[in-house]
């Protein structure tokens, strides 16, 4: 099996990897163990494959460039554990002060999500609470009382307090220069914290393509009402319309746009890379990976990090699954559209904390 410092190596050489044309569709959302209201044609529940692979010979989706001082910096670690992650932390050089809050994923029952023995010195050290909001599919977390039953079933509760942030309900904030949202609906407590740290489960996702910094502060941020609006793309808060593909995706990053303006910036993001399943945290049957774990990977820079992992998963020589996942999907639209509302960029530096 390739170790990760090789994969490491792999995509400081891997110009030649890339993506193919990408393919659209009519794509349903995660399912979480009961279907969505209008998920009878869902992709993940039908026979119909997805799209193959890219082949090695596509277009370059390689972005790090590490001569560039003015590129974002990404840290990166193969060392997914409790030090690993206090060492990718500590390479950001930024301390939150005031009320923080930590948003994860506390995870259907049955899923990948990030586990407190793994996050638990880091959210503790920050002082932080933990944050999420109601999904807008139902499953275990579609209430307050069910998801924090959830939140406490899966140990969060054991290592911080737990904020569901809409449960009185949500507030607007503004969405400047969007092209499908003029207001993002996000928990209404949101407005108790100073500073937000982003640390997201990467992964594959059933409507998206994959899962990183930007659905975690985007989706993930959104009220129930809000996670409609963004799906249907600004059309509703009460059904999740049948936007084309793009248009979701570009909300997605639309609304993480809007936190962060929020916030005036005061945001960290770190992604994890390991239990690399095709869906989402949110699916409580997810598929099993078939891949290797990659490492941890944090930077100031939301898009350059979510650039990093989708290239680092090119670059594995076992990533085929999530790679179809991610093409299908045209799920690095949602990158491009942050890169021009100015979220970030997709250009970056790979540090290597391992060397």
């Amino acid at each position: 099996m390739t170790s990760n410092l090789d994969r490491r190596m792999f995509v400081m050489g891997s110009a030649g990897l890339g993506m193919a044309v990408l393919a659209g569709g009519a794509l349903a959302g995660c399912a979480g163990g009961t279907p969505e209201p209008e998920a009878a044609s869902e992709v993940d529940a039908a026979p119909t494959p997805e799209p193959e692979a890219a082949p090695a010979s596509a277009p370059s989706a390689e972005r790090e460039d590490a001569s560039n001082p003015n590129a974002a910096p990404v840290y990166f670690t193969a060392d997914i554990s409790a030090a690993g992650l206090a060492r990718a932390w500590e390479a950001l050089g930024v301390q939150p002060s005031g009320s923080v809050a930590v948003k994860l994923s506390t995870g259907e029952p049955g899923s990948n999500y990030l586990r407190p023995e793994l996050v638990g010195d880091l959210v503790r050290a920050l002082n932080a609470t933990i944050v999420e909001c109601n999904t807008a599919y139902g499953g275990q977390r579609g209430s307050v009382e069910r998801h924090l039953q959830v939140a406490a079933d899966h140990g969060f509760t054991a290592i911080a307090d737990v904020d569901i942030m809409d449960a009185d309900g949500y507030m607007s904030i503004p969405v400047n220069g969007g092209a499908h949202l003029s207001e993002n609906l996000v928990g209404a407590h949101l407005s108790r914290y100073d500073w937000v740290v982003s640390l997201a489960h990467f992964k594959g996702h059933a409507m998206g393509g994959f899962g990183g910094a930007v659905k975690n502060c985007s989706i993930g941020i959104a009220s129930s009402e809000g996670k409609l609006l963004i799906h249907s793309a600004g059309a509703s808060t009460t059904s999740w319309g049948s936007p084309a593909q793009d248009d979701f995706l570009e909300s997605m990053a639309e609304a993480a746009k809007s936190v962060s303006d929020y916030l005036g910036g005061r945001m960290l993001y770190v992604n994890v890379m390991n239990r690399l399943s095709v869906d989402c945290d949110c699916d409580a049957h997810p598929a099993e990976p078939d891949m290797a774990d990659i490492g941890i990977l944090a930077s100031t820079d939301p898009v350059a990090l979510d650039r990093a992992c989708v290239d680092l998963v090119y670059a594995a020589p076992d990533g085929a699954s999530l790679v179809r996942r991610m093409e299908s999907r045209n799920g690095t639209r949602t990158l491009a559209h942050a890169e021009a509302l100015g979220l970030g960029s997709q250009t970056y530096r790979l540090v290597d904390l391992d060397v």
